[in-house]
């Protein structure tokens, strides 16, 4: 083996994985040796600085001791290291006692000639100083924030920014210097100094209004700047309903840099009351981004369309050409996006066409970008019912590939979800799910596709094609699917008078099942089933008891521990659950990554489990 591999397989490692704090601890005593190593200081600085980084704790006294060791590498030439102790004064003070005491040195090398050392100097400042001491640094926070280096600038407007949460009265006397900041020929100096000076103001809606205004009109440099305003302006619009701004939020649509352009189109596209005038100014930007040779525009602007399309699909039509190119981008992140997008938007008449290009598109993608191309051609089948055959055919060949469980989860709801929504898919989706519980790996989803073909089965043009699969199950599978398919089996028999004949045959032999709930269920519903008893077939097999679980195993609890078994268990003590909301009844969105479901209707169905665990 060549030596040059093998020193690349070392590089890919990471040198701190297996750090010890009390070991560096230890090492941090170097910093007292004289004469001062530059390199190995720097490497324990390093090291110290990685564990802070990763959630280290470490304790008062081991962090005093050393903050004070580390002062003494103040008189180490080295830039980086005297760059790294300025990092570590900043973890440390966290930890430390009496790390005031550096407060003259970084006084000192924030006001010097030093401009390697100067911005980090006034942010180790600004972090340690205590409040009762920002008087003192009030003249050279000043000049910091006016210095014609642009980093020391940018230091030192961040940390007044920081400073501001403590002491908002000591950062209002240095509005003078951050509006003359705002002028500034540099851009990020030119950003930090806006932000400042709106979060300054931000108590103000009127200084506000006037900051927006003025900054409008006076043309700032720096697109970041301009990004933040735009942001400002479109707060104001969404919490005042002044519509003025908009005006200027419209003009950044013209504006040269990428930037602003998109920021001004997602700030409108993501404003209340939008007409459909204003919105398409932001979708022709948007278009134009979609044919840009840089991913990220693409990416950006594919994503944006994709959450109009939600509640504006119509105006997001005029960009389907455009996002069916997209659709073989080679970034399957924006091929998704695309894909899922013109399903939302996608006519009636070129929905095959559509399933066409997506199937070659779905193979070369993961298992989560698919589960949101199914979401969406879940919604595309609840929208146009009529062609369920080819959207129920596309997915019945996704069904059939390689796939983890929330892959086939999501295929299996969506299925079931058109089932329930248009009767007239019934018969072609119970053959796909049926096809699919031959080869089903997963025993959740076999059992919940036997629930589904015992309550759908029977009501078929042809019952008895379903019954040979459910057969296989009590055959082929495990404890809980066969226990599912008896189940399927006997109300079959209960709804098909003319298969019971057969169906009592089918049940005697799971009479002989290995496991004793199997056969408890074959014995319960032959039982009813030979007895022929329309009303005891209703009860006891179409509509079982609805009974909460919660509640029954508390009642069964109590009953136990009292001892008394005189009296028998009274079952009308038990709470009855609520009726389990179907997927018709309550239809998901198109993306549930991008409309996700509140925890509150999740438990809807259940809260009758609720009151059961407050009574008892």
């Amino acid at each position: 083996m060549r030596n040059d591999k093998k020193d690349d397989e070392v590089a890919g490692s990471n040198p701190y994985a297996r750090l010890d704090k009390t070991a560096v601890i230890q090492e941090a005593r170097a910093f007292n040796e004289t004469p001062i190593n530059p390199r190995k200081c720097a490497q324990i600085l390093c090291k110290l600085l990685y564990l802070f980084q990763h959630g280290e704790v470490i304790s008062r006294t081991e962090a005093t001791d050393t903050f004070f060791a580390m002062t003494k590498l103040w008189n180490c030439k080295d830039p980086v290291v005297r760059r790294l102790v300025f990092l570590a004064i900043k973890e440390l003070s966290v930890y430390a006692d009496d790390v005031i005491i550096v407060t003259s040195s970084l006084m000192k090398d924030m006001t010097g000639r030093e401009d390697v050392y100067r911005p980090a100097a006034v942010r180790a400042l600004c972090r340690i100083i205590d409040v009762s001491m920002l008087q003192t640094i009030e003249r050279y926070l000043k000049q910091a924030i006016v210095d014609k280096n642009p980093a020391v600038a940018s230091a030192a407007l961040v940390s007044t920014l920081h400073i501001l949460r403590k002491n908002p009265e000591f950062v209002r006397r240095l509005v003078n210097e951050v509006q003359e900041a705002v002028s500034s020929e540099n851009h990020m100096v030119q950003f930090h100094a806006l932000a400042l000076l709106y979060h300054i103001r931000s108590s103000d809606r009127l200084a506000i209004s006037k900051l927006v205004q003025k900054f409008s009109k006076s043309g700032l440099r720096s697109p970041h700047a301009i990004c933040y305003l735009i942001r400002i302006a479109a707060k104001l619009v969404e919490e005042e309903e002044d519509r003025s701004p908009f005006q200027y939020i419209e003009s950044c649509l013209r504006h040269k840099s990428e930037m602003v352009i998109y920021e001004a189109a997602s700030a409108i596209v993501r404003l209340p009351n939008i007409t459909s005038g204003e919105l398409a100014s932001a979708i022709n930007a948007l278009q134009q981004f979609c044919s840009s040779p840089k991913p990220s525009l693409r990416f950006a602007a594919v994503r944006t369309l994709n959450q109009i399309s939600i509640n504006y699909p119509q105006a997001v039509i005029s960009c389907n050409v455009d996002l069916e190119q997209l659709i073989t981008d080679q970034n399957r992140s924006i091929a998704t996006l695309a894909i899922t997008t013109l399903l939302k938007t996608g006519a009636e008449a070129s929905v095959e066409r559509l399933m066409k290009q997506i199937s070659t598109f779905v193979s070369e993608i993961s298992d989560e970008f698919k589960i949101v191309v199914i979401e969406a051609i879940r919604s595309l089948c609840l929208r146009y019912p009529r062609k369920h055959a080819t959207m129920m055919n596309f997915l019945a060949t996704m069904l059939r590939d390689e796939g983890g469980y929330e892959y086939k989860k999501s295929i299996v709801d969506t299925v079931i979800t058109i089932i329930e929504d248009n009767p007239d898919a019934k018969e072609l989706g119970l053959s796909h799910l049926c096809e699919f519980i031959e080869d089903c790996e997963h025993t959740n989803l076999a059992t919940r596709v036997l629930h589904l073909l015992g309550r759908e089965g029977p009501t078929a043009q042809t019952p008895q094609r379903y019954i040979r699969f459910i057969y296989n199950r009590i055959i082929l599978e495990a404890v809980q699917v066969r226990g599912a398919a008896v189940t399927a089996l006997a109300k079959f028999g209960a709804q098909c008078p003319d298969l019971r004949p057969s169906i009592i045959v089918l049940l005697q032999r799971s009479l002989y099942d290995t496991d004793d709930e199997v056969r408890d269920r074959a014995t319960f519903y032959l039982a009813v089933l030979r007895k022929g008893d329309q009303k005891a077939v209703a009860d006891f097999i179409l509509n079982p008891l609805q009974i909460s679980v919660v509640g029954l195993e508390r009642q069964t609890e109590q009953y136990l521990a009292s001892g008394d078994f005189s009296k028998p268990f009274d079952i009308k003590q038990v709470p009855i659950s609520a009726q389990p909301i179907t997927a018709s009844e309550t239809k998901k969105s198109a993306l549930s990554v991008e409309a996700p479901v509140k925890k509150e209707e999740k438990t809807k169905a259940s809260r009758q489990d609720i009151y059961a665990r407050k009574f008892f």
